[in-house]
């Protein structure tokens, strides 16, 4: 059944193309899952799928699948040091990418290093996206931070069309910085992703792998708070982001079909309020750049991975 919810649901398919996620357990999705699931997907609304050039074989997978009738977001990963004509490289890429996705264009086009258009060559890498938007091989340009503070050197020097970045209700930082409601003023596209800041959010609280012992009485409050409002991590988790009108897309990730069906029925629903002290800024916890990596975390636990 198609919901409001549902339609504001993007696939995120880094799974497609790499054993993602601290939560994940059955690897890369193989061909016949995803092409299961993006059927699942369109037929309960889901009309846009998330992926990088830098997520393995995603982009071909959803190629060989079948990712026409979708809207498609890509990135490009950073340029190279040295290189010497920025505008063909960026459009041979974007090249590479149409060829391996089997489209003519794609809806977005992100920058996965930002932070590039900041140094000497950026307004180079700026210019062959606008140009990319003049013949039509892209729809919309824009970058994909990991912090909202990123936007602050960049939106006043750049015209973007879509923003994504991470946000959940540990990390709400989208929202209480202001950057939520002031993209949305200015007409910019905004995709969230790291839903359940993979799959952390999700596991129960006596599989948190000891990494995150520090935090203990946050994943106490968290799942104390879950069991007086009858609610699962996952539909908790869901919810609250996508109850926000100025997100347009939620980005998921899923490592098989029966986590997507769990995650359509899942997102929609009550949601009593969500206490600020299940919120943090610690950026040791909410990024998972800054995240201690050890064996342990790398034993799979059944979750979702983003």
């Amino acid at each position: 059944m198609i919901t409001s919810n549902s339609v504001k649901i993007a696939l995120g398919t880094v799974q497609f193309g790499l054993p993602y996620g601290i939560a994940n357990q059955t690897g890369k999705v193989t061909r016949p899952v995803a092409n299961a699931m993006l059927q699942l997907a369109a037929a309960n609304g889901i009309d846009t799928l998330d992926t990088a050039i830098a997520y393995g074989e995603s982009e071909t997978c959803l190629g060989e699948v079948g990712s026409q009738g979708f809207k498609l977001v890509t990135k490009l990963p950073a340029v190279p040091g040295g290189c010497v004509d920025v505008s063909d490289w960026v459009q041979e890429q974007v090249t590479g990418s149409l060829s391996r996705l089997g489209v003519n264009a794609v809806y977005g086009l992100l920058l996965h290093r930002p932070q590039q258009l900041l140094e000497s060559g950026g307004e180079a890498i700026y210019q062959v996206l606008q140009e990319l938007k003049k013949t039509g091989q892209v729809q919309k340009v824009g970058v994909s931070v990991y912090a909202p503070g990123e936007l602050e050197a960049l939106i006043p020097r750049y015209r973007f069309d879509l923003v994504q970045a991470p946000f959940n209700l540990l990390d709400r930082r989208l929202q209480t910085s202001g950057w939520l409601q002031r993209l949305k003023d200015e007409g910019v596209e905004i995709h969230t992703r790291s839903a359940f800041l993979q799959g952390l959010l999700l596991m129960p609280q006596s599989t948190i792998p000891e990494e995150f012992a520090a935090w203990s009485e946050l994943w106490r409050a968290w799942h104390e708070w879950l069991e007086q409002s009858e609610l699962t991590p996952l539909q908790a988790c869901l919810r609250y982001a996508l109850s926000f009108s100025q997100i347009s897309k939620v980005i998921v990730g899923v490592d098989n079909l029966p986590q997507l069906n769990a995650i359509l029925v899942a997102a929609t629903g009550p949601l009593p309020q969500i206490p600020d002290a299940l919120s943090t800024s610690d950026l040791a916890l909410i990024n998972p750049v800054n995240w201690v990596r050890s064996p342990n975390l790398a034993t799979p636990t059944k979750a979702s991975s983003l």
